[in-house]
């Protein structure tokens, strides 16, 4: 495993825990009402579109302790959903999604930087989300008291903390320490690399939660699928860095398309399909970093609102039959293939191609 991955599972940790918090009090705010459908909807537009702002934020001035930032506002969000000191529980809900985006940067900012141009780092970060989200709602179901949760949200402390003696020795060594992401193509112009990489994570954001799925009846099921999804965002960065970020890219899209097909009544069929799509994610962060390379916050930040975009149709349309499931499925993966091939440049061996300037 590569050296400094240990930043990778400490905000594993912290990202799985800020889900919890999240979606325990997400849970607790809606329950079961059909008037309050569009709750989730707001909060990922309060918890997604923020965090390129915040990521320009953070590069622009580092000396901000992003994560210790979002670990007090997670705390307090968690503590004035349930004590109404605040005017409303939504207002209570928007400090949490700011520590949320805060904390989901600090996460990106860290890992990226400490990674030596390897892709691991921040796929075992953000494979905690996944992880984090089905823990939470199942303890907002079970009634869990929420100053359980908030005691939870305050261990987070010395894991930031630890990570971010990581980070500081990765930004001693190098000025720009992102420098040896350099997986995009040099045959086009960056703006459009990052247009059409942000057109994948939409994609994925999409194919996540807005494939057939009528097997996922059960809290046992929905708990797998979740897993899976986390399972396959790690294991497309370590396959990346194992194979090459190329075929890994090609292989798990390509790969995906009959999983994804044919497992709306097959649970093990499904999962496939997803876990194979989800691979995508570190994929497209180490992309746009490539591009990016000073502003690894803002590269991150542009793939959360991509997968808004993914997201936020499925919240007032699905596609029901199999023909239109199918046609759609297929041409965006046709498309994402198409993509994949024109922004990524040839895989080097072990990451051989870098260089040590910006």
């Amino acid at each position: 495993m590569k050296k400094n991955i240990g930043a990778g599972w400490l905000y594993f940790y912290i990202h799985f825990l800020t889900e919890i918090a999240c979606f325990y009090v997400l849970g607790n705010v809606t329950g079961n009402s059909v008037v309050l459908w569009l709750v989730p909807f707001v909060y990922d537009a309060l918890a997604f579109v923020p965090q390129s702002l915040i990521g320009y934020i953070s590069d622009r001035f580092p000396k901000i302790n992003i994560g210790i930032t979002g670990t007090v506002l997670l705390f307090f969000g968690v503590i004035f959903s349930f004590l109404d000191i605040l005017p409303g529980r939504f207002t209570a809900l928007t400090i949490l999604c700011i520590g949320n985006c805060c904390l989901h940067i600090s996460g990106a900012e860290t890992t990226l930087r400490v990674s030596d141009g390897h892709l691991s780092h921040s796929a075992i970060f953000v494979g905690g989300g996944s992880f984090g989200v089905i823990t939470g709602r199942l303890l907002a179901a079970s009634e869990v008291p929420f100053l359980l949760v908030s005691a939870l949200v305050l261990t987070m402390i010395p894991f930031v903390l630890l990570a971010d003696l990581y980070r500081n020795k990765a930004d001693e060594k190098s000025a720009c320490p992102c420098v040896l992401f350099d997986y995009h193509s040099k045959k086009i112009p960056p703006v459009l690399i990052v247009i059409l990489t942000v057109f994948v994570v939409i994609v994925r954001g999409y194919m996540g939660y807005g494939i057939p799925t009528t097997w996922n009846k059960s809290v046992i099921q929905n708990v797998i699928f979740y897993v899976t999804m986390g399972i396959g965002k790690m294991l497309g960065g370590v396959l990346s860095d194992l194979i090459g970020i190329r075929k890994t890219a090609v292989l798990s899209v390509a790969a995906a398309v009959p999983f994804l097909l044919f497992g709306d009544n097959v649970m093990l069929i499904s999962l496939v399909g997803v876990m194979l799509f989800s691979m995508t994610m570190p994929i497209t962060l180490a992309v746009l970093v490539s591009v990016l390379k000073y502003s690894p916050g803002l590269a991150f930040g542009l793939t959360t609102i991509g997968l808004f975009l993914g997201t936020a149709p499925i919240f007032f349309f699905k596609f029901t039959t199999f023909t239109a499931n199918a046609t759609v499925i297929i041409v965006l993966s046709v498309l994402c293939v198409a993509v994949l091939l024109s922004i990524l440049g040839k895989d080097a061996a072990k990451n051989g191609r870098h260089n040590d300037t910006c």
